[in-house]
């Protein structure tokens, strides 16, 4: 059974986001030039700063699409650890003034939004460094599961470089052990 676990992520998470503005962090430039067209499809999350609600989540992935109302669909996917079991989400993302910023709000909860900001991302597409409306959200996400130790240095570097505390980092496990039912016979 698939449980909504991005809807617990922002039931846990939203409330700390709805107090902040969903403007990136202070300091944080987001990436000058973005196509959301280049952007949009599957993401694998390679790393992260954890939180309570994402506890236990391995196998994480986020697959983006446009709406017929030109809003991102934001498919949220992974396997709690904890449930033994695979959970979704679906949530709305909407951009906070101009399309060709990567600045966008997200939400899975009702009329509440958080930020998401990405800050650093490969001239194809390959990867992108995404932060909330702070620096304790973090994402590190990739189109493939894995990243070389070189690229994953140089990328750990450069959310330092922000500010963002990459001690306390998690390396999501996207091994192929686990199935996933939806894509998988």
């Amino acid at each position: 059974m698939l449980v909504p676990f991005i809807k617990a992520i922002f039931l846990a998470g939203i409330f700390s986001l709805v107090a902040c503005s969903t403007s990136p962090p202070k300091g944080v430039s987001v990436v000058p030039q973005f196509e959301l067209r280049r952007y949009l499809g599957v993401w694998y999350e390679v790393a992260r700063l954890d939180h309570s609600f994402e506890k236990g989540m391995t196998h994480t992935s986020a697959n983006y699409t446009v709406n017929p109302d030109g809003s991102i669909q934001v498919l949220n996917r992974g396997y709690d650890t904890n449930k033994n079991e695979w959970s979704q989400a679906i949530g709305k993302a909407l951009p906070l003034g101009n399309p060709n910023v990567p600045s966008l709000k997200v939400s899975f909860f009702g009329p509440f939004y958080g930020g998401y900001h990405v800050f650093a991302l490969d001239p194809d597409y390959r990867w992108a460094l995404v932060v909330g409306s702070d620096l304790d959200y973090f994402w590190l996400l990739s189109r493939d599961k894995t990243l070389s130790p070189e690229l994953r240095a140089q990328l750990v570097a450069q959310a330092k470089s922000i500010g963002v505390n990459t001690e306390k980092l998690i390396w999501v496990d996207q091994s192929a052990s686990q199935k996933d039912p939806k894509t998988t016979p």
